[in-house]
């Protein structure tokens, strides 16, 4: 039943990154975001592949994994995720150049922290600061996302809101929880975890993009009707 649910929640999050990631891109021209969410469903089929195939730890697959992983813990789902967000909260939208700058940082990111994945924190002091970096900069983007749940609350997209505080601050957990508690119940694989884990991250994927839609209706609303400064969101 374990390996089911995981398998379950692994193909939630690929599904959600993909179709989502595209929609960002498509609909709303916003490559930040919808690159950002195909990475995080990439590093979902990556792992499914690594797994199924016998998660051998020697595989190109696990270097793989580590790689994608840093990659959205330390610039993706943080730094990204905010200047993506940026474009419907402060209608900030960043030059092409500066997209790309920022996913250059997260590739230099990513190949610099992978190495770090797995040490044992008590023994490596390079190793516990970079999993406290992981969870500090988890804490600023979710101080942010309380900012977004607060402005779709006032736009009057109240469920949305609501889904939005309850998915950060389960992300949030799980950020803790990776490094720092690891469940003693689970088992050497940590499937219990990662099958929060990921149907956690895929949920997020699936929540943000509805909350940038509110957000984004609300903004042309107000465009159109500049005479009321607020709104009603379904």
């Amino acid at each position: 039943m374990k390996d089911i649910l995981f398998l379950l929640a692994d193909l939630w999050m690929i599904f959600a990154g993909y179709f989502y990631g595209w929609k960002f891109i498509r609909r709303y021209g916003n490559y930040l975001l919808g690159l950002e969410w195909m990475v995080v469903a990439t590093s979902g089929s990556n792992f499914l592949l690594w797994s199924l195939s016998g998660a051998d730890s020697g595989s190109v697959l696990y270097d793989l994994a580590y790689f994608l992983d840093a990659f959205s813990r330390a610039v993706g789902i943080t730094l990204i995720l905010v200047m993506g967000l940026m474009q419907v909260t402060h209608r900030h939208k960043p030059s092409r150049g500066v997209d790309i700058a920022v996913f250059g940082v997260a590739i230099v990111a990513g190949l610099f922290l992978r190495q770090f994945h797995g040490a044992d924190l008590h023994t490596d002091r390079a190793a516990f600061w970079v999993a406290v970096f992981f969870v500090v900069a988890n804490l600023l983007t979710a101080v942010f996302l309380g900012y977004v749940a607060k402005r779709l609350w006032n736009a009057g997209a109240k469920r949305t809101a609501i889904w939005t505080g309850l998915v950060t601050a389960a992300g949030t957990a799980i950020a803790i929880t990776y490094d720092f508690f690891p469940l003693p119940f689970d088992d050497a694989d940590r499937t219990i975890f990662y099958t929060a884990a990921l149907a956690t991250w895929g949920t997020q994927g699936f929540v943000y993009f509805r909350a940038y839609r509110a957000l984004h209706d609300h903004n042309a609303a107000l465009d159109a009707n500049p005479a009321h400064t607020t709104g009603t969101l379904a």
